[in-house]
């Protein structure tokens, strides 16, 4: 399964994350969709959600729509909120109705998610947006903090979760695999489940709506 990153070019990942480069400096802005760069600043940071479901759809249809796009219809539902320079969001619920009543995908929150109960989903061949604390791409050292960034966890085997990271930078953090006890030091116990085995009915979208938050954004 390939990689889908939340910035525009996964080489500057590094540099954000830990050098203080500006990510809205990103000369391949206009591949995410969006419509002039300055949006494409602001938004980038938060973009980890929809950086995992284009993951899904891309596995599961052989295509889809850009971040920016994406990002259109998760707002429409209430999945992410903004006013003024603020942005909260990615919330679960609306998001959820967005993916199955836009893209046809089974999914579910999952509010409290422990980590066996992850592994049973992915058993069953479930696909998982974990919310992990974003120093999950340098494993070696405990976070301050769990959960605020998603990752798809997409299975498990030989003794390791297998996740896509949408902020990860360096190779082996964007394709990654990590131990259930090492992958728990960056758990929030959170997530939401996605089925790319099945579909849904769509159906018409209804009103936008405001729902809790359940993840921030990550650099």
């Amino acid at each position: 399964m390939g990689i889908v990153t939340q910035y525009a070019t996964a080489d500057l990942i590094g540099r954000i994350a830990y050098e203080g480069h500006d990510p809205g400096d990103d000369p391949a802005w206009k591949t995410t969709g969006a419509p002039s760069q300055s949006l494409y600043a602001r938004w980038c940071r938060h973009m980890c959600g929809m950086a995992c479901l284009r993951m899904v759809l891309l596995h599961q249809k052989g295509y889809s729509l850009n971040l920016f796009s994406l990002l259109a219809g998760a707002r429409h539902y209430g999945a992410y909120v903004r006013t003024g320079t603020d942005i909260k969001g990615l919330f679960y619920a609306p998001f959820v109705d967005y993916v199955e009543q836009t893209h046809g995908v089974p999914a579910a929150v999952h509010g409290h998610l422990d980590l066996d109960g992850l592994l049973a989903l992915l058993d069953t061949g479930h696909m998982v947006m974990a919310s992990v604390s974003k120093e999950i791409r340098r494993p070696e050292a405990d976070p301050e903090r769990k959960g605020g960034h998603l990752v798809l966890a997409i299975g498990h085997q030989d003794g390791k979760i297998h996740f896509r990271n949408p902020s990860g930078h360096t190779p082996e953090s964007l394709t990654a695999a990590l131990s259930p006890d090492r992958f728990a030091a960056f758990f929030g116990g959170r997530g939401i489940s996605l089925d790319p085995r099945r579909s849904v009915r769509r159906r018409a979208a209804p009103a936008t709506a405001v729902r809790p938050v359940a993840s921030r954004p990550s650099a």
